[in-house]
């Protein structure tokens, strides 16, 4: 007996059957695309170098360069010969935070020129004078005048009427390397979202992969979702691998809850991630959406105050440097780690990076195209 062909469906049995077929394929594009990307960025070491292994480069790098140490020494230059300047001579040494050297004249003032010393010093003719030789708008030149008269004061027999004590204290949340490491996390933290999801986008529409998707139930919300939901896949190990290394390498405070600390990383992620898909929403080349992230990402590299204070900026800029997402996600992070914060503390810094994240990912979502 021959085998049975089955007979074709009728049309009213595939319109039957066609909208399960699509409801199945949509519950699990989402997880299908998100593995994708996911798959995507564990394959590429570059990736995975620059997001891990760099932030704790950078942070043991610039850590060990600015870890704490004694005064930095003013160098000083003492203009005349040894006959001349030998009470004055006398006076400075005798202050340990001082280094001297005997110029002549041309000698000096090419080393103040250089910057080999921060100021000059010219004994007078009289025993009682002194002229002091320097520049005021370098701010090591103004504290070396200071301590240098002062050790010319003492030397020359004059005695302070007050007595006064000195207590030393260290306190964790006050160094630079505590400053440093909330502003790197910040930063890794725009640099993974934007770089990673806008060159993936234009690497696919850049080989005619997108054009494959439109052939497809899948819709641009649930393409453009998958990003988000494969970046925030890595935002835990990220977190932990810098505030991590932070805390057990130089002892960076986490006086914060962890949970406030991982919602701001959360919200961040997902802030920075609508300004990739912007980015890449209609950029066709690698070279034009790296011209549009560069332009994004610069001004919050200067002003939102990764490596100093945002506070340092005229106050005319202060509004719109604190409405940059990267000033709030950074004013967050230390508020929550090194003062120990509650989530009410940094609402308003979490308010400004959810509407970021709301309004660059809709933006994105209407700007988009798929060629």
């Amino acid at each position: 007996m021959s085998e049975r062909i089955p007979f074709p469906l009728d049309a009213d049995a595939r319109a039957d059957m066609k909208p399960l077929k699509r409801r199945s394929w949509k519950n699990s594009s989402m997880v299908q695309l998100t593995l994708v990307r996911f798959r995507e960025f564990i394959r590429e070491p570059e990736a995975v170098f620059w997001t891990f292994v760099f932030p704790i480069l950078l942070a043991a790098g610039l850590g060990i360069a600015f870890r704490q140490r004694g005064p930095d020494k003013a160098q000083i230059g003492v203009v005349g010969n040894v006959a001349s300047t030998s009470s004055v001579l006398a006076a400075l040494k005798k202050d340990s935070t001082l280094v001297v050297e005997v110029f002549d004249d041309s000698a000096a003032a090419r080393a103040l020129r250089t910057g080999k010393v921060a100021l000059l010093v010219f004994p007078g003719s009289a025993k009682d004078s002194v002229r002091y030789v320097y520049d005021r708008g370098r701010s090591d030149a103004v504290n070396a005048r200071v301590l240098v008269d002062r050790a010319v004061q003492s030397g020359a027999g004059r005695v302070d009427p007050v007595r006064v004590g000195d207590t030393y204290v260290t306190e964790a949340g006050s160094r630079y390397i505590d400053f440093l490491i909330p502003g790197l996390l910040g930063m890794n933290l725009m640099g993974g979202s934007i770089w990673g999801i806008g060159f993936s986008i234009v690497t696919a529409r850049s080989k005619k992969l997108l054009k494959r998707f439109m052939a497809t139930p899948m819709s641009r919300s649930q393409y453009l979702l998958s990003f988000l939901a494969s970046r925030l896949s890595f935002l835990i190990l990220e977190v932990v691998t810098l505030v991590g290394f932070g805390h057990f390498a130089f002892g960076v405070p986490l006086r914060g809850s962890l949970g406030t600390l991982f919602l701001i990383s959360l919200l961040a992620a997902i802030s920075f991630g609508g300004l990739g898909l912007l980015a890449a929403s209609r950029a066709r080349t690698v070279e034009a959406v790296s011209g549009i992230m560069n332009f994004i990402m610069l001004p919050m590299w200067i002003f939102s105050g990764v490596f100093f204070s945002s506070s340092n900026f005229a106050q005319v800029v202060q509004p719109f440097v604190k409405a940059l997402p990267l000033t709030a996600v950074n004013d967050a992070l230390r508020a929550n780690m090194l003062e120990g914060a509650s989530l009410p503390a940094v609402t308003p810094q979490l308010l400004i990076i959810l509407a970021w994240g709301l309004l660059t990912f809709f933006a994105a979502l209407r700007l988009f195209r798929w060629r």
